[in-house]
């Protein structure tokens, strides 16, 4: 019995090479377990070693020289839980001078090395004001004090306007370090396919490696480069380009290396002796750049296998789906993705500013090829809530981007409608005169 139980709790304790989720307040950071690794989070640095064998959801503090230890628990008798309160705050007068230390106090005590849970009882005993303040209001004044922020609101709005779900295919392109292609990933499950389209010379996926996916969530995930889109629309796409310009290399290398043991050879033959480290060291050299060479080429060929297989799956353009967040301008991305999406799908676009999706906006107008069209403003507010003290959050974002979306028709038909309706002859008018002499 004991054994299954340390069987089931080592499923949930942490070890090298796991994904945490550093949690400070209301800051988070997902970092690798690794094991002498030093990691910075909220202006601290320490070592993840003596986490190792914890339970996930562990407390920590961090202790001389980047350790960490176990948070001990609090009781009822600590110094910042014991105040003394006082019934409202109607007669606090908010002027700034309730707070005896300066700035320059503050930083003071950080050099004489006190800690935070330090500094914070100093900060309220030259408090003019703590004690006459709500046992409500000092908790706060000491949570902002330990405190020195895409939003989770607008990421679920994108997974559910672009209707992700197991067995859709669908287009992603986002520069938000990968988190979007993870949370596109989990949605589905497993099941379908992912196409990551991605700029400059590979992608990045820090993000969705944070996620833990097993190894058969990463076989739907496929990639391809946003410069050759204009290629694989035109139906000009060279899959065998790179490895035409790795054969040249190489045969480039392989007529320089033969002139240079031409050249070589020739003072060699008229040497009486060679030197036999220096030939070990020739022949390693020439080993390692084989080697190289051959690594490099095995590189490629995976590299193109990829580029292959997703623009097989891009080619049927029927796509069901298309995932856009991005720092680029929005505009031209969506104009050519969406050429391979399927009728009747869905498609979101992320944006932290209103403008170009304005722009958007006028363009599928314009162009067509688009319905349903709506620009929202992703807006969350947080509300406190406790007795006869229940309203919204005084300190919170002000906003959370942009989202425009829409389902797609298709386009061709739309065009020939409308070219159908301006090829009518108008009505003719009749005159009046031709009216009274009938």
């Amino acid at each position: 019995m004991a054994e299954s139980v340390n069987d089931s709790d080592a499923e949930s304790r942490i070890s090298f090479g796991d994904y945490v989720v550093l949690k400070r307040g209301d800051v988070f950071k997902s970092v690798q377990v690794e094991n002498k690794k030093k990691v910075i989070f909220e202006k601290q640095w320490f070592f993840l070693d003596n986490a190792v064998g914890q339970l996930f959801g562990t407390r920590f503090e961090i202790e001389a020289g980047g350790s960490l230890k176990l948070k001990a628990a609090k009781h009822s008798g600590d110094s910042l839980d014991s105040k003394e309160a006082g019934q409202d705050n109607r007669h606090i007068l908010d002027d700034g001078k309730s707070q005896k230390l300066t700035r320059d106090d503050i930083e003071t005590l950080k050099e004489q090395g006190l800690k935070g849970q330090e500094i914070v009882q100093q900060l309220i005993d030259n408090s003019t004001t703590f004690k006459d303040k709500t046992e409500f209001a000092q908790e706060k004044y000491i949570k902002k004090k330990k405190k020195n922020h895409l939003r989770y609101d607008t990421l679920a709005q994108i997974l559910t306007l672009g209707n992700i779900h197991a067995g859709s295919k669908i287009l992603v392109f986002e520069t938000c370090a990968g988190l979007v292609l993870g949370s596109v990933m989990e949605r589905m499950g497993g099941f379908g396919s992912v196409i990551q389209m991605y700029p400059g010379g590979g992608p990045t996926r820090a993000g969705m490696e944070s996620f833990g996916f097993p190894s058969h969530f990463h076989e739907t995930l496929h990639e391809f480069p946003l410069c050759k889109v204009n290629a694989l629309l035109a139906g000009t796409l060279d899959l065998s380009e790179k490895d035409a310009d790795g054969n040249r290399r190489s045969e480039s290398s392989q007529e320089t290396s033969g002139v240079s043991e031409e050249r070589s050879s020739e003072p060699q033959s008229m040497e009486v002796s060679v030197d036999p480290q220096e030939e070990m060291r020739r022949v390693e050299r020439e080993r390692l750049r084989e080697q190289k060479a051959q690594e490099k080429k095995v590189k490629m060929e995976e590299k193109r296998k990829k580029l292959a297989s997703a623009a097989a799956l891009l080619e049927g353009r029927n796509a069901d789906g298309l995932v856009i967040a991005s720092r680029f301008h929005p505009c031209p991305v969506l104009m050519g993705l969406l050429k391979f999406i399927a009728p009747s799908r869905p498609f979101v676009v992320y944006c932290q500013y209103r403008e170009p999706l304005i722009e958007c906006y006028t363009k599928l107008r314009e162009q067509g090829g688009a319905i349903s069209l709506r620009l929202t403003d992703s807006w969350l507010r947080h509300y406190q809530v406790l007795p006869n003290r229940t309203h919204p959050v005084l300190l919170m974002s002000g906003g959370g981007g942009y989202l425009l979306s829409g389902t797609t028709v298709a386009a061709d038909a739309a065009k020939t409608r409308n070219q159908q309706k301006s090829e009518e002859p108008v009505a003719k008018r009749l005159k009046l005169d031709e009216i009274s002499s009938a």
